[in-house]
């Protein structure tokens, strides 16, 4: 498919927005996106879908200053209850169920991040790279540090609880 075409066919499209979805009036969201319900995009991110498409799960928290973007031959996938922290770099890569992203970390292109996994803050992932379900991943270039106990696993939908409460006091604001 050609630049123009693909431009063509996801550019073209409106995002599609759910019950319930936070989106901050400085972010950016273009294109095929697709954001599940309850699901916040907050101050300065951008998601760009104009070569391919990016679907984000319910509940799911995109936080200020995330670039998110895609490939050619990779769409961006991010998974439900998933925090994304402050000014991550996510690029044509799939985040599964239940993460966290830490702040400033880079995802490359057709990375998996297993569900119930930590990306570190500043880490760096690879292009290509498969992290295990209910890994911590950390540094540069990252590298598998550790398999998650259940309890640290289980804490993790809890950051995404927690910005549910945020947005829904963010959104009163409008």
């Amino acid at each position: 498919m050609s630049v123009e075409d693909r431009l063509s066919s996801f550019l073209g499209k409106k995002p599609t927005i759910s019950n319930g979805v936070f989106i901050a009036p400085t972010a950016v969201v273009v294109g095929d996106v697709r954001l599940g319900e309850h699901s916040s995009v907050w101050y300065n991110a951008v998601l760009r879908g104009d070569i391919n498409y990016i679907s984000i799960g319910k509940e799911t928290n995109i936080q200020d200053g995330v670039i998110g973007h895609l490939s050619d031959d990779h769409p961006l996938v991010v998974g439900n209850q998933v925090t994304v922290g402050h000014g991550a770099v996510i690029h044509a890569c799939k985040i599964e169920d239940q993460c966290l992203i830490g702040m400033n970390a880079t995802i490359l292109d057709g990375a998996h991040v297993g569900k119930q996994s930590i990306v570190a803050a500043g880490s760096l992932v690879p292009a290509g790279t498969h992290i295990p379900d209910g890994s911590l991943f950390a540094g540069v270039p990252g590298e598998l540090k550790k398999t998650l106990s259940e309890k640290q696993r289980s804490s993790l939908a809890g950051w995404s609880q927690k910005y549910l409460e945020v947005s829904k006091a963010h959104q009163s604001l409008e």
